[in-house]
């Protein structure tokens, strides 16, 4: 049986938002992000891409280009909770589904065909989506997640597509080669250097010279040019995570100890997320008695992979969580509800500092190894007698 796929993506997602919480912004420029000249566009409205702004940019490019446009620092904690409603929505009707970023998610609605249309269905519940939250939202529907995804930023502003099968071709062929996803501004550069600017001629330039234009990945995109991605939705879950735990060979209730413990976790586990680009939306932190008493203690935060943010979390549950100072045997940290992203920057900062920081960590670890780069607060202290 052949699939269907959908893709669901929220429409300038954050400035969205904002419209929301004030009517006001409707129709005018508007553009999220560090608000100093330091800072980088998060998200920008379609009235301030007119003028060539887009994400990523530098605030001092935006606000040359646009010095009308409106704004804003932006709210992550905000738009992590219109984000769950949206999955909240689409968890109610979805056999199966994905939640591939916070803005994103992927269908799988396969078979739904024989009971009541797949565009149908999916109409419908983009329409639940829209009187539930409010917010502009497009999907595209096709065989597999490139056709979808693409179809999908051809459907945009608040738009629907569906692909059929017998229509992909002729879809995917005048368009331009960056709309792949996976083909980048390195990648574009390379492929319109040998003459290829749309996906109709990348589709018929031989694989093996795709491959050695774009190495590795080089197959990939070929296949997607060809309409061609196996790639299945992965089930999401909200306990989908990744954890860490530490059993003392003598129990203790030296609380120095234990929070550098837990920062050595902290600062593990969030450079595992960063490295697989997921963000997390909920920390949970475990305690063991030493008689086996074991609790836990959760919190839902906005969306990060950021060490300093999920330490100030995972710090602050220990200390509600440890009120019976008792012995403890074991304590663990868990990020649960993750989704894809990868949070190379902190957009509503007005420093990029902290950011450049993470990244040239990442890259000493990914070089020399985990354990090459560490923060002094996840260092266990030797005691020394004297």
């Amino acid at each position: 049986m052949e699939k269907t796929i959908v893709h669901f993506d929220l429409d300038t997602f954050f400035v969205s938002v904002e419209r929301l919480i004030n009517p006001a912004l409707e129709r005018l420029p508007v553009i999220i992000g560090g608000t100093s000249d330091r800072g980088v566009v998060a998200s920008c409205s379609y009235e301030a891409r007119r003028f060539g702004v887009h994400s990523a940019m530098p605030m001092r490019m935006a606000k040359q280009l646009c010095s009308q446009a409106v704004y804003i620092r932006g709210d992550m904690e905000l738009y992590s909770r219109y984000s769950r409603l949206v999955t909240d929505v689409i968890a109610d009707s979805a056999p199966l589904y994905e939640k591939a970023s916070v803005d994103e998610h992927y269908l799988d609605i396969t078979g739904m065909d024989r009971f009541f249309g797949s565009y149908k269905w999916t109409h419908e519940l983009r329409q639940r989506i829209i009187k539930h939250t409010g917010l502009p939202i497009s999907f595209g529907l096709s065989g597999n997640k490139t056709v979808s995804k693409i179809a999908t930023g051809q459907a945009k502003p608040n738009g629907e597509l569906q692909v059929l099968p017998t229509q992909v071709n002729t879809f995917l062929d005048p368009l331009p080669i960056n709309k792949i996803p996976m083909v980048g501004e390195v990648g574009t550069r390379l492929l319109r250097s040998m003459g290829v600017f749309n996906i109709g001629t990348l589709r018929q330039v031989p694989p093996v010279m795709i491959e050695q234009v774009l190495g590795k990945n080089g197959i990939v995109i070929w296949r997607k040019a060809n309409g061609i991605d196996p790639t299945p939705v992965k089930p999401y879950s909200e306990q989908k995570s990744i954890s860490s735990e530490h059993t003392y060979e003598q129990d203790t209730t030296d609380i120095i100890m234990l929070k550098q413990r837990m920062s050595a976790m902290v600062e593990k586990i969030a450079f595992e997320m960063r490295t697989k680009e997921q963000l997390t939306g909920c920390v949970t932190v475990k305690i063991r008695y030493a008689n086996f008493d074991t609790h836990n203690l959760q919190k839902h935060i906005s969306y990060t992979s950021f060490d300093h943010i999920l330490l100030g979390v995972a710090h602050d549950l220990f200390d509600r969580l440890y009120n019976r100072r008792m012995l403890i045997r074991l304590i663990g940290v868990r990020f649960s509800n993750l989704v894809g992203g990868s949070q190379q920057l902190n957009m509503f900062e007005d420093t990029p500092e902290m950011a450049s920081l993470y990244q040239a960590m990442d890259r000493i670890r990914k070089r020399f190894g985990k354990e090459a780069v560490r923060r002094a607060a996840g260092l266990e202290v030797t005691k020394v007698s004297v």
